[in-house]
């Protein structure tokens, strides 16, 4: 028999705490509480610390940031009412990403141009980011950017940007949009995915050396698709996206449909690359992708080279898409315009009369003897306000800026819309007023507050492209049309449907009445 007061062998009885144990295991519960707390104080004295040196803004709340401020009025509307408390420059929380807002001319341009190496790297776009994994001219930084740039830039001049020759594909493609408004026989139609297939024509003639028929249907499809895709992005959604990434792939909502709706435009690149390097002729590049490829097999054995096919993939899907949907996007407002004011047409045919005529095509020498054309031009796409946030900046160094410390890697926002409707720069900002590029004896004027394009070294590579494809695509469609529509102009709303990342025409059916 056992002894008493002893336990059986295998026993489950645990054996009793003793108060040493029970002090010990106080201990370390005390010790842990207290590093926890040690650890949130430290990281709300950093948190605290950091908002001490950056610009001020409206207190954000964990995890969702500045949301609720931001949903209130839209988030256009919102980031210019924030301007109007806290001054220019400020910041604000996307989420728990801080961000500091730039807005009006003169502090949008000392960041980007004054002290432009400063604020040189793209920042975070959760949606872009996952669409081109970082990759591409658009949205890489470094020396990797530097390089992709200046081979763009010098490519692009290669196959005639800023050249008389570029006018001859985009003078063909304007002739192709005439016949097919012709072919409908003065019978309402929405001309949206027209636009688009026009615009992208021209992109994917330099990209790609492809053309699309405006009746292919599966080509349409896909560039209705990745309309689709770029409304979603400027819609709640997209923004939802933009400040809370982690979360919102999981998360049910029309989100979801942006990946696989860009998809197909996607293939379509991937397929033109194949076919490209079954047939690349390395003495006779016949486009961009051919050059690239080109420079690709120069660089093969440089382990460290930008030239990969990630970022020739990326790169030239960002910029097709960037250019057809912008410039169609303009060019349809400015459809809407005019038709809203029918004198701008009046006074836009009697110019054109007496410059071109009817029949003679239009050039890039005509444009200088143009002034009202020209100055229409910019004011459609200052009003228009097509990029109305623009795209968001880093900063590459810890940066001093009008008294405040701006920590390197930080996302700085520059809301050109903020620029486009800067009272010191526009007489009647909120109008549309060709007044404003036009001086007192009718002849064209410059503004230095006109950068729908941004500034400085991450602008927009195609600005001189899209300046002449808007130039002629405007002259030949007013030089045979009077643009008219189903309603009273008067009656015509032309406010955009969607503010975000992008401003989104509305949708009206135009009718296009020959002049000749």
């Amino acid at each position: 028999m056992a002894q008493k007061g002893k336990q059986c062998r295998g026993s489950s009885v645990a054996a009793p705490v003793n108060g040493r144990d029970m002090i010990d295991i106080n201990s370390v519960m005390v010790g842990l509480v207290g590093f926890v707390t040690f650890m949130l104080v430290l990281s709300y004295g950093k948190y605290a610390w950091r908002r001490k040196k950056m610009p001020p803004g409206p207190v954000p709340l964990p995890i969702l940031g500045n949301f609720l401020q931001l949903q209130s009025e839209g988030l256009v509307p919102s980031l210019i009412k924030l301007a109007e408390k806290f001054g220019p420059i400020y910041t604000i929380y996307m989420g728990s990403r801080p961000t500091v807002i730039l807005t009006g001319y003169q502090t949008v341009k000392e960041a980007l141009v004054d002290m432009g190496d400063a604020f040189l790297n793209r920042g975070s776009l959760p949606i872009f980011d996952r669409i081109f994994n970082y990759r591409g001219l658009t949205f890489i930084n470094g020396d990797s950017w530097k390089q992709l740039r200046q081979f763009s830039l010098m490519t692009l001049k290669d196959f005639g940007m800023g050249k008389k020759s570029l006018e001859e594909p985009i003078q063909a493609e304007a002739q192709h949009l005439v016949e097919h408004f012709i072919s409908l026989n003065e019978q309402p139609f929405d001309p949206s995915t027209t636009l688009t297939c026009a615009s992208s024509n021209i992109s994917s003639n330099i990209l790609m050396g492809t053309r699309h028929d405006y009746n292919d249907k599966k080509w349409m499809k896909i560039l209705e698709d990745s309309c689709q895709a770029f409304h979603i992005v400027s819609s709640i959604w997209g923004q939802f996206y933009d400040m809370f990434p982690k979360i919102m792939p999981y998360l049910p909502g029309p989100h979801r449909k942006i990946f696989s709706l860009l998809k197909p435009l996607e293939d379509v690149v991937k397929e033109s690359i194949r076919t490209h390097q079954e047939t690349l002729d390395p003495a006779c590049p016949r486009d961009f992708m051919d050059c690239f490829l080109i420079r690709m097999k120069q660089e093969e054995k440089n382990f460290e080279t930008s030239f990969d096919m990630a970022n020739l993939k990326s790169t030239i899907f960002d910029m097709f898409l960037g250019g057809a949907e912008s410039t169609s996007v303009t060019v349809n407002f400015g459809f809407l315009i005019l038709i809203k004011y029918p004198e701008l047409q009046d006074k836009l045919h009697e110019e054109i009369d007496q410059v071109i005529g009817q029949i003679r095509q239009p050039s890039v020498e005509d444009r200088n003897k143009m002034p009202y054309m020209n100055a229409l031009l910019h004011e459609i796409q200052r009003y228009s306000d097509v990029f109305p946030m623009g795209i968001v900046r880093s900063t590459t160094r810890d940066v001093p800026f009008h008294g405040y410390c701006i920590p390197k890697g930080t996302d700085v926002l520059p809301v050109l819309t903020t620029v486009l409707r800067d009272p010191s720069q526009f007489e009647s900002p909120g109008d549309f007023n060709i007044k404003h590029f036009l001086d007192e004896s009718g002849k064209f004027k410059k503004n230095n507050g006109f950068l729908p394009f941004s500034a400085g070294k991450r602008s927009c590579v195609a600005e001189s492209l899209v300046r002449l494809q808007l130039f002629i695509f405007f002259t030949v469609i007013l030089q045979k049309f009077t643009m008219k529509s189903i309603m009273d102009p008067k009656d015509l709303d032309i406010s955009p449907t969607e503010s975000g990342l992008e401003n989104l025409p509305p949708v009206h059916k135009f009718i296009f009445i020959s002049r000749v």
